[in-house]
């Protein structure tokens, strides 16, 4: 259901990918652009519901929707309006909302998420997009258009599409042998039995090509895998990478690829050896080495944007590399179903399979495809931030890695962890990262940290509680955890944990007046819950509050409270 407070929810964020005004001040909008917008707003890329607004003007004021086919709208008659002009038919649900406040109604039209392209009956295909301005708009769908949605979707690869003006002496060969080196250089990662194939065996073998005895067809892979530069720019001019090194204003290092994906693969990994640097941390007789960025983590990281990146679009991959971190983008937004809040759970999802499984073969990235969870454990495990895809968009994914000096304590710890049999996997990793930096956590934060369930995520905290790494406060279901005593100690700052328990009774403090001074008056079970401790702990913070005249106890028992101190009940 669409109520009026979610509505005005709508509105106060304005129009975006998911939502479009439609104003009626001046004229009553047509049957016919009502369905090109639900088309338009169906022909995007996620995997959420819409919504078209009727009686919302561009400016987000409400100036109400007119009455349609009658006195008063009838959302069923709309919805089947909708469902017999659109092809293939989509099932919007229609609902007539009343403002009061405005003395206007406004129909709301939730448009479903959908798997394959829509459009009208009479043929007219609309995609929603953003403008140059930022604003979102309407345009016409392409052909190539229709590519991308169904690859967003997972319901076509591009990359097994036949390029019908290529043919085998567009392949060349030395690709073939780069193929076979990889697998040579890689031992046990790749499908070791491809060495023995012949160069059309292989491409078969990969998927690259179609092939019988008489007629080579070459896919979209052959050509990115296997082609000679030449054809790569004639046939498939979407195909480029960038590697940028930007020191401030100035950029030192600005290259551009239109070679084969594994001639790219091996360019930009030179580039990042010749600018590797490591700290390193000495550990008894044991030398660790702490490198500035990981070269397993960057290897996954541009292969993923290889592997994922929409060639029906133009733009390039590019890997930047600023004085403090790493930003690696490719054109293509999310595939359907992968967000920010699941990406790190959710089931691998490629936009190109094909692509994905020809550089699991070559040994280049891992063939469980959980490389993401290699790039988090690699950029976690030295201290330094969280890898972010907080920038990506609808339209491209963006990564960052942050740089900088490593944290060679916590390396110490998770190695002397390590070395103890007490394996830290990525959870753990989140969880004792977190705490370093936010200093404490409750149960619904670490589970929105992990992207799992509470009841995992307590799991978790509560395994590095037992192994001493981390402390609990409060009671079970209201509990904050913060790094232990031993654990500050190991990382260098005892200061730390001392300064962690002395500031919480200060702050519960302050908690308790502020929400007083807002609310009024509160009981101790009220005070429990707000500092999350036990209620006999919130006694003893609620008379110390007294005893120092801020307070003042009313009643007794059950229905007792607390109120702030003033002239007239002092």
């Amino acid at each position: 259901m669409m109520s009026p407070e979610r509505l005005r929810q709508l509105i106060q964020h304005g129009e975006s990918l998911d939502v479009e005004f439609k104003g009626e001040s001046r004229t009553q909008l047509s049957d016919d652009e009502i369905v090109e917008a639900v088309v338009c707003l169906a022909n995007r890329p996620s995997s959420e519901s819409g919504w078209v607004l009727i009686g919302i003007e561009d400016d987000g004021s409400t100036t109400g929707a007119r009455p349609r086919h009658g006195d008063r709208t009838d959302p069923l008659c709309l919805q089947a309006l909708i469902a017999n002009r659109t092809n293939p038919s989509l099932p919007v649900r229609v609902f007539v909302v009343p403002l009061q406040s405005e003395g206007v109604e406004v129909i709301a039209i939730e448009v479903p998420p959908v798997r394959g392209p829509v459009g009208t009956t009479k043929g007219i295909y609309l995609r929603r997009a953003i403008g140059g301005r930022g604003e979102p708009i309407c345009l016409p769908m392409q052909p190539s258009d229709f590519q991308s949605l169904q690859g967003s979707r997972g319901l076509l690869d591009h990359t097994s599409l036949v390029v019908e003006s290529a043919s085998w002496e567009d392949l060349d060969p030395l690709e073939f042998e780069r193929f076979r080196r990889f697998l040579r250089e890689n031992p046990g990662r790749g499908d070791e039995a491809l060495l023995q194939l012949s160069d059309r065996e292989l491409a078969k073998a990969l998927g690259a090509v179609e092939s019988n005895h008489e007629v080579t067809r070459v896919r979209v892979l052959g050509i990115l895998l296997f082609g000679k530069e030449e054809s790569l720019r004639r046939l498939l001019p979407t195909h480029e990478v960038a590697f940028q090194v930007l020191r401030g204003q100035e950029v030192e290092v600005n290259d551009f690829f239109r070679a084969p994906l594994l001639r790219v693969m091996e360019e930009v990994l030179q580039r990042f050896r010749a600018r590797y640097r490591e700290e390193e941390l000495m550990m008894g007789l044991l030398r660790v080495g702490v490198p500035e960025y990981s070269e397993r983590a960057f290897r996954e990281a541009v292969a993923n944007a290889l592997i994922h990146r929409d060639y029906t679009r133009l733009g390039a991959v590019h890997i930047q590399w600023y004085d403090d971190h790493l930003a690696i983008s490719n054109p293509g937004g999310f595939p359907q179903g992968v967000r920010l809040d699941n990406i790190l759970v959710t089931p691998p999802r490629p936009r190109n399979p094909l692509l994905a499984d020809a550089f699991k073969r070559a040994g280049i990235v891992e063939r469980t495809g959980r490389g993401i969870d290699i790039i988090f454990t690699e950029q976690l495990r030295t201290g330094r931030p969280a890898p972010s895809y907080e920038r990506s968009t609808d339209t491209d994914v963006v990564l960052l890695l942050r740089g900088g000096k490593a944290n060679l304590e916590f390396v110490r710890l998770v190695v002397e962890e390590n070395q103890a049999g007490r394996l830290l996997g990525l959870d753990e990793l989140l969880i004792l990262n977190a705490l370093w930096r936010e200093r404490s956590l409750t149960t619904p934060q670490a589970a929105a940290l992990l992207q799992k369930p509470e009841t995992d995520a307590r799991a978790v905290l509560e395994h590095l509680v037992e192994s001493g790494l981390v402390e609990a406060r409060g009671e079970r279901k209201g509990r904050t955890y913060h790094l232990s005593a031993a654990t500050y100690r190991r990382l260098g700052v005892p200061a730390a944990y001392v300064r962690r328990r002395g500031f919480e009774p200060i702050q519960q403090e302050q908690m308790i007046l502020q929400y007083v001074r807002t609310h009024g008056r509160i009981t101790r079970r009220e005070a429990a819950e707000l500092c999350r401790v036990k209620e006999y702990q919130a006694f003893y913070i609620l008379q110390k509050l007294v005893s120092q005249g801020c307070l003042r106890s009313v009643g007794k028992g059950r229905g007792a409270y607390y109120e702030m101190v003033t002239p007239e009940n002092a």
